[in-house]
């Protein structure tokens, strides 16, 4: 007969199996809701984006995917957040091109662009537009700048915030030209529009997604796509570097975690978001949002691209003489 000491033991060996195994099922990621942060208000472009991803993620990732919003300094809010969070997979951050401008023009931030996250895929990549109202006396590029020159300061120009893509392409453009515009910063690329429509500003830095269904509308009129050459989507609109040799301004979009995410937790991302980018009904819905160039990416192509996008930059910054902030 066995004695009581070995049952004991045999069953107290049955429960610590039995707990693994519950500690292991806990373990599994994800299971409970994640959180994909956003750096703009509601209804802009990294906003629409990012609930188009995390629609696409949910079904892949078998848990409900929540955006939120955190506006404010051209993202860097939730950005900064978000590097000290946990990196346990549970806090996702849809990064944008500006993104990588804020480490050019900033002299310092309370996060490094790269080295303080970990860098999921890439969603695509994008063109802006430069606007004006469909009423406004300024018909073409070069127009603008006559009128620039005319009063130095005078016309305002909108970006969604100190620091961001929209931003930095409206002092690059003024840099190129000669010319002075004073910046004005929102917090999307809805209130941008709302004022630009409204007199309240003169032109509009910002996405095909802001930008063109106002153009369509017959309520802004497109100056010119800052890509360098025409965009796949908007064939009808000049580069703005056909009156501007050498501008060429482009977007991007990709996700990241905070910095230390286990491998396993990396890699389950970055097979969801892949999946979901192939998926043909999640593929359209960005390419019709602002005609983006849907590309997914490993996690290593995704950090040298911010890495880079932060060098080019820089010099950007210090060849035009770009103050810093």
């Amino acid at each position: 007969m066995r004695s009581p000491t070995y049952a004991v033991l045999f069953a107290s060996l049955g429960l610590l199996a039995l707990g693994d195994r519950f500690v292991a099922a806990q373990d599994v990621y994800p299971s409970r809701t994640v959180t994909l942060s956003v750096g703009f208000a509601a209804g802009g472009n990294g906003d629409i984006i990012a609930r188009v991803v995390a629609e696409g993620l949910a079904p892949r990732l078998g848990q409900t995917v929540v955006v939120e919003n955190r506006a404010g300094s051209g993202g860097n809010i939730a950005s900064a957040r978000v590097a000290k969070l946990p990196p346990d997979g549970y806090q996702l951050i849809a990064q944008t091109g500006g993104h990588a401008v804020s480490g050019a023009i900033y002299r310092s931030l309370p996060f490094d662009p790269v080295d303080d996250f970990e860098m999921i895929s890439t969603v695509g990549y994008q063109s802006f537009m430069i606007a004006v109202r469909a009423d406004s006396p300024i018909k073409t590029v070069a127009d603008l700048v006559v009128a620039a020159k005319a009063q130095p300061g005078k016309l305002t120009y909108s970006s969604v915030g100190v620091g961001s893509t929209q931003h930095l392409a409206g002092e690059w453009f003024s840099a190129l030209t000669g010319v002075k515009m004073t910046h004005v910063p929102y917090r999307s690329g809805s209130a941008t529009m709302t004022d630009l429509l409204g007199g309240q500003i003169d032109v509009a830095f910002d996405t095909i997604t802001v930008v063109d269904p106002q153009f369509r509308a017959g309520k802004a009129h497109v100056l010119g796509v800052t890509s360098g050459t025409r965009w796949w989507s908007t064939p009808d609109v000049a580069p703005v570097a056909d009156a501007v040799p050498g501008y060429d301004v482009r977007t991007w979009v990709g996700i990241a975690a905070p910095k230390g995410l286990p491998e396993p937790i990396l890699k389950k991302l970055n097979d969801a978001m892949r999946a979901a980018l192939a998926d043909p009904a999640v593929a359209d819905r960005l390419r019709k949002t602002g005609g983006m160039d849907v590309r997914a990416s490993s996690s290593e192509e995704m950090r040298t691209l911010v890495a880079d996008q932060v060098a080019r930059w820089k010099k950007v910054v210090a060849d035009a003489n770009i103050p810093q902030q």
